[in-house]
């Protein structure tokens, strides 16, 4: 899709389908925190270039679980929770999956729709895929009864997957309540629940919100893993970094569960990254820059919401028919408009606004330029 777009020689073209943040100008964005952790790190002279242990830097992994469970919660850092780092989210999935299909025999129930590398990775990693209703195609928002419905007809014992928050692609995501519910649903199955972190901060504006999913099954003693991502939200893309957290019953599973997740990462990438986690880890752990980051994705959630609302009005404006405001019930990165894949191609061929053929569009590249350009494109096609 990248090429596809680049290779595009429209002067209207608009490019909805990255799912990386770009600024009000279309651009990459880096954050001004990021620069100044990324100094402190190249200044520092005792950082060398030495391998990693293969999990990963400790004061990284340490700073990635507080992220993710609470800094100010003690269960957050609790033995229990085996943790270590891998390559970003796809990394940190694969490494779960590839556990998971050496040590636990079951299916794997993933949304329908979702993200496709989800499917590209536990398959290969030799799991067998089952999938589970999410959105409601009529109102684009989540649907709680199917999806609970089906969450009880799971196979007992099954794998299922989740995501925390700023669900790909819907932007729809269980409330505190809902993912009670959720809760009750996988104890009484035995079902064994994977989480997919990869918008922490982006969904609600809030860091600590959007994480609220996970929190509580560790608040109520679940067994369940964590592949955590930080090239979104900390927009260190290129430096890959990210962690995944095996949450187990006791510290000796977890050291059980660390050893094996070793010779797995042995046999694979044998060690992570360094640089980036370093970064990661000053600002994830000076609160001075972690509250600035959060600033920062506060930002930038502000900005998608923005973007939200306008094409919502531009469309309403113009007489589109249907109604459009489940685009600004939804959040995150992306919107679901429930077109289909003809009325998709038509919106990439005819009116060159590029996005994905499932009808998720990223609203970061959006900028208050283009929306209207974009909402008659999407008045033409419906």
């Amino acid at each position: 899709m990248p090429q596809i777009f680049k290779d595009d020689p429209s002067t209207n073209k608009v490019n909805l389908g990255i799912g990386t943040y770009r600024d009000d100008n279309g651009k990459v964005a880096v954050f001004d925190v990021i620069r100044k952790a990324e100094k402190m790190v190249v200044e520092d002279i005792t950082i060398d270039k030495e391998y990693l242990p293969i999990d990963g830097d400790q004061g990284f992994i340490k700073t990635a679980q507080q992220s993710l469970f609470g800094f100010n919660n003690p269960e957050a850092n609790h033995p229990r929770i085996a943790s270590f780092q891998t390559l970003s989210g796809s990394g940190a999935l694969r490494t779960a999956a590839d556990f998971l299909s050496k040590y636990r025999s079951a299916p794997i129930y993933i949304s329908d729709p979702t993200w496709e590398n989800h499917l590209r990775i536990f398959n290969e990693a030799g799991l067998l895929i089952r999938r589970y209703r999410y959105i409601d195609p009529k109102t684009r928002l989540i649907d709680m009864p199917a999806f609970l419905a089906d969450l009880r007809a799971m196979t007992a014992g099954s794998c299922v997957l989740f995501q925390t928050c700023g669900h790909n692609p819907t932007g729809v995501d269980p409330s505190l309540e809902q993912w009670k519910q959720i809760i009750m649903i996988c104890k009484e199955r035995g079902l064994f629940p994977i989480f997919d972190n990869t918008y922490q901060g982006f969904a609600s504006g809030d860091h600590e919100e959007d994480a609220k999913g996970p929190r509580e099954f560790l608040r109520q003693g679940c067994e369940f893993i964590v592949a955590q991502s930080f090239a979104k939200n900390l927009g260190l893309y290129g430096e890959r970094v990210g962690a995944t957290h095996i949450i187990c019953n006791t510290h000796d599973a977890a050291k059980r569960v660390l050893s094996v997740i070793k010779v797995i990462v042995r046999a694979s990438y044998s060690s992570p990254p360094k640089h980036g986690s370093k970064i990661a880890a000053l600002v994830l752990g000076k609160e001075d820059l972690r509250h600035e980051w959060y600033k920062d994705l506060k930002g930038v959630a502000d900005r998608m919401s923005r973007m939200r609302v306008l094409l919502r009005d531009r469309l309403h404006e113009i007489g589109t028919p249907g109604n459009w405001d489940f685009i600004t019930k939804q959040s995150g990165f992306f919107a679901f408009l429930g077109l289909s894949e003809r009325q998709c191609e038509t919106m990439v061929k005819k009116h060159h606004v590029h996005m994905q053929l499932n009808s998720r569009i990223s609203l970061t590249g959006m900028q208050a330029s283009n929306v209207d350009y974009v909402a008659k494109a999407i008045k033409d096609v419906v």
